[in-house]
């Protein structure tokens, strides 16, 4: 009795500013730091030669730690690259569609987020992946969905925080 289980379609979520630095970064399948941080600036290095009319995917090479059958699928947004490692078996358009929600939800979580936002609210920009993305599978596409999770999660932590009616008690104080 022989269990297969399902190789993972999303290999790694990466965001990579204009001059290389990671703002985000997500592996789905185990690499060392050494090699995580290998990889990111091989992938940085191929992007960044790349022409912004240029197609937006790229074969891995065979000799390439990711394997032979890894795809980079990737969009260039303002000083960010938003990059998805995929298996061949990822549809390339269904990913640039992902990476457009995953953005628009960045954008509604963070009320127009921008590079800054990632740096400091690392934590929110981790969990809105983790509702699109769980494992190297897609879990959710829906914008709206994803937005209310987070926004949802946010109001709890709001609750929960015991600071939060401290600062709601010096403000009648105050007045």
């Amino acid at each position: 009795f022989i269990i297969c289980w399902p190789r993972r379609m999303i290999k790694s979520v990466l965001i990579v500013n204009n001059h290389g630095k990671v703002r985000l970064s997500k592996f789905y399948e185990h690499f060392t730091v050494q090699e995580q941080q290998q990889l990111i600036r091989e992938v940085f290095q191929q992007l960044s030669r790349r022409s912004d009319y240029a197609c937006n995917f790229l074969e891995t090479t065979e000799n390439d730690k990711w394997g032979k059958d890894t795809k980079l699928i990737y969009r260039h947004y303002a000083t960010l690259y938003f990059v998805f490692c995929v298996d061949q078996s990822e549809s390339e358009l269904g990913i640039l569609d992902l990476i457009q929600v995953f953005v628009e939800a960045l954008d509604k979580c963070f009320s127009d987020v921008c590079e800054l936002d990632l740096i400091f609210r690392m934590d929110l920009a981790h969990y809105v992946l983790d509702e699109i993305v769980m494992g190297g599978m897609v879990l959710e596409t829906n914008l709206n969905e994803v937005v209310e999770a987070v926004t949802a999660q946010n109001n709890l932590q709001n609750q929960e925080n015991p600071l939060s009616g401290l600062k709601s008690a010096i403000e009648k104080v105050q007045r």
